[in-house]
């Protein structure tokens, strides 16, 4: 009988820990970019399986939205796609982190009927039809990176988004690098003075528009336009090559960027240089408190980060999105490190960080398939 008492006191004791971590079970609030929500919510369906006890609750509102949610305190943690600007940085109520999630691009989409091709966008091209003095999809612009096509003798219908947008804030950064005009006009944001157009509500709504309008263009997250089978396009870059949006030409375009990178992580990738460069390509960050208010919370919250740019990684690629590079996964690391309680305690520790890990430490259990449920 004493062979067994040993096992049945661990299962008593797994119970008990399960029981513990079902009534401690924490949920951690988050809101703003669409560009990434796909990969946010793979990376919250596996997360809870390494951590039961957390939960997550993010809207997905645009990048505007979540800057304004996480500056007043109204989440745990903000998303973007546009890095804050000094005075969005000053008007927060204390310092805010950025911490790049991962990389992707921003495609052309279009409707036109009996084209289901990529067709091939030069800058001054995109640029025009944004600004209103491209109006047909035959025009010359149009007609001459596309030599064979039968591009028809319609208006364009072009369609923008309406809401505060990370997404906006990587397509005009681009426009503004490319097109003089643009920059001078309109500029970068995440919200613009758009000088044509219809706008609709985040990167699903501008996908709606597209998909009802004939002879219709939209700028979407390459995903949205892969999941709802709309074609896109290859866009000359500052090389002179047209280049299609994917995982590898987005890792070139943040290959230069990589090895520059500065300390908080604010950094666009746009217009990058090389031939293999796709030139609308961004990060996308998530905003975090470097200190946090309640030191619970903000342990479980580095403990996701810290999954986040390590484990996290490897399902970008099968969501089309470029995981980090490793010399950015090595800077975020340390800034990690610097999140803490008011008081200066760091909440990145040496403990063990998940259920898994423990259940790692004791396989012959069975605790790891408990602790997963």
């Amino acid at each position: 009988m004493r062979g067994f008492r040993f096992p049945v006191v661990l299962t008593v004791a797994a119970s008990a820990l399960l029981v513990t971590q079902a009534s401690a079970q924490m949920q951690l609030n988050g809101a703003g970019a669409t560009f990434p929500y796909p990969i946010y919510s793979k990376w919250f369906n596996e997360y809870i399986t390494v951590e039961p006890s957390v939960r997550f609750n993010y809207q997905s509102i645009g990048s505007g939205g979540g800057i304004k949610q996480i500056t007043e305190q109204t989440v745990d943690f903000g998303a973007s796609d546009g890095p804050l600007t000094d005075e969005q940085l000053k008007a927060a109520p204390g310092h805010l982190m950025h911490f790049p999630t991962v990389m992707g691009a921003v495609v052309p989409t279009y409707n036109i009927e009996g084209i289901s091709a990529a067709l091939k966008f030069a800058p001054e091209a995109i640029a025009g039809i944004y600004l209103g003095t491209i109006t047909k999809w035959n025009d010359a612009a149009l007609a001459a990176a596309n030599p064979g096509v039968p591009l028809p003798n319609q208006d364009i219908v072009v369609v923008h988004r309406s809401d505060g947008s990370g997404t906006t804030y990587i397509f005009t950064d681009y426009l503004s690098k490319v097109s003089p005009e643009w920059k001078t006009k309109v500029g970068t944001g995440t919200s613009v003075n758009w000088p044509v157009g219809l706008g609709g509500k985040g990167n699903e709504g501008v996908t709606g528009l597209v998909k009802q309008s004939p002879n219709s263009i939209g700028y979407v997250e390459l995903i949205y336009a892969l999941s709802n089978k709309l074609p896109f396009g290859d866009v000359k870059n500052r090389a002179g090559t047209f280049v299609k949006p994917s995982l590898e030409s987005v890792t070139a375009a943040a290959a230069g960027a990589a090895a520059h990178m500065p300390d908080d992580f604010r950094v666009m990738i746009t217009d990058a240089p090389g031939p293999d460069a796709y030139p609308i390509s961004g990060m996308t960050w998530l905003l975090v408190y470097e200190q946090q208010k309640d030191a619970e919370k903000g342990r479980k919250l580095v403990q996701f980060l810290n999954w986040m740019i390590h484990d996290g990684q490897k399902y970008a690629a099968a969501l089309d999105y470029a995981p980090l590079p490793k010399e950015v996964v090595q800077k975020e690391e340390q800034a990690v490190r610097r999140i803490s309680t008011p008081d200066g305690k760091p909440l990145l520790t040496r403990q063990l960080r998940s259920q898994r890990q423990f259940g790692r430490q004791f396989p012959k259990y069975g605790l790891t398939a408990r602790l997963s449920m």
